[in-house]
């Protein structure tokens, strides 16, 4: 049995990223993480650092799914599935708007690179650079952060309906954040998929429009702990 497992887990390295990730995590759509594949590939291109860890996200389902995935590319393995919040002006159970502009309560679409782990007004958090201009350059600016939130609960959500909702970040269950942001943190990438025909990409980058990310970000954001203010016990924004 363990000459199998090997033997399984050194053709599923071998085996093209895509193929192997689909082996992994069967149930994320497979568009979403083709798109990821070419967002990583264009962004790599253009001078972004080799990317360790991937996390995808699918805001094509509902907040109530485990909609993050978080894989070690060089491993091929799935390392986190996890519930994630969308930002309260994108919708209810599900987001269905998505933008680029300050205060719009919003979360963003695309591609970004992860930045610095640090410790904010909602703990353990981390910053992040969006690469393709005009749909998510400003992240940085807005204070999109990855955080945990009490709100990311799922009991509450079965009775809400769906789960709390921030004010455009991406925020985790507490007891996993510090974890997770420990894997995705200091360069690594993350796509923020959902199938929208008027967003290029939703299929993928054949131009590479990306940027590097090694551009400074926008000095208005630096100073931000994170967009969204401490939140009273038990409340589900």
């Amino acid at each position: 049995m363990a000459a199998l497992a090997l033997l399984a887990a050194g053709t599923a390295a071998a085996a093209p990223p895509a193929e192997a990730l689909r082996r992994v995590a069967p149930d994320l759509n497979p568009v979403a993480l083709k798109a990821a594949l070419s967002a990583l590939a264009c962004a790599e291109a253009a001078g972004m650092a080799p990317a360790r860890h991937l996390g995808v996200i699918d805001y094509s389902l509902p907040s109530t799914q485990r909609r993050l995935w978080v894989f070690d590319l060089q491993r091929r393995k799935l390392l986190f599935r996890e519930l994630v919040a969308h930002g309260k002006n994108s919708g209810e159970n599900l987001a269905t708007r998505f933008s680029n502009d300050p205060e719009s309560l919003t979360s963003s679409l695309g591609p970004f690179r992860t930045l610095e782990a640090y410790d904010g007004r909602n703990g353990y958090s981390l910053r992040m650079a969006g690469l393709e201009p005009g749909i998510n350059d400003r992240a940085y600016a807005r204070a999109l952060v990855i955080h945990g939130a009490q709100y990311v609960d799922a009991r509450q959500a079965g009775k809400q309906g769906r789960l709390g909702r921030s004010w455009g970040c991406p925020a985790v269950r507490p007891a996993v954040a510090q974890k997770l942001i420990d894997t995705l943190k200091d360069g690594q990438f993350l796509f923020a998929w959902y199938p929208d025909p008027h967003w290029a990409g939703a299929s993928g980058y054949a131009q590479c429009p990306l940027v590097s990310g090694h551009e400074p970000p926008d000095a208005a954001g630096a100073a931000l702990a994170s967009n969204e203010p401490p939140l009273r016990s038990g409340a589900l924004p």
